[in-house]
């Protein structure tokens, strides 16, 4: 039996619409870098762009658990001595609630050019609206998980 590739040809993209409200950052981030690499196809290739497209709306009222809101801090530099600046998640998503999103989902992908080609495909938005119904995206449910208090294992 012989290895199947799939060519440029067989790949067949999709667009996707995942709401925000409500989520947890890493929960959701992850599932979307599933979504970008193609890992929910049966001819998934890691060397290859077998993924979709993902279309992110209310990524403001994404939240994180426990105190990572003021614990998680986001560095940047200037390139000038003295030009670090840091933002926590309260901040970041107070400036620019898409950034902390496209931050954690690019962090889920690999780090080369098929990451970036990968992170291409991502279009995150703020609000509700989304410029893309031209493309007849479908809604993908992603369930909340609430976070468990206590001991999950007794």
């Amino acid at each position: 039996m012989r290895t199947f590739t799939p060519k440029p040809g067989n790949i067949t993209r999709e667009w996707w619409v995942i709401d925000g409200e409500g989520q947890t950052l890493g929960r959701l981030a992850s599932e979307i870098a599933k979504l970008l690499r193609g890992k929910h196809k049966p001819y998934y290739t890691p060397f290859l762009d077998t993924g979709d497209f993902v279309i992110v709306v209310n990524s403001d009222k994404i939240h994180v658990t426990g105190k990572k809101n003021e614990q998680q801090v986001y560095y940047r530099h200037s390139g000038y001595p003295g030009g670090l600046k840091a933002l926590n998640f309260d901040e970041m998503m107070a400036r620019n609630p898409q950034k902390a999103l496209e931050l954690a989902v690019k962090g889920m992908l690999p780090k080369n050019r098929l990451g970036d080609a990968l992170f291409g495909k991502l279009k995150v938005y703020a609000g509700p609206e989304h410029p893309h119904a031209a493309q007849q995206p479908k809604q993908l449910e992603i369930v909340a998980t609430t976070a468990r208090s206590g001991n999950s294992g007794s």
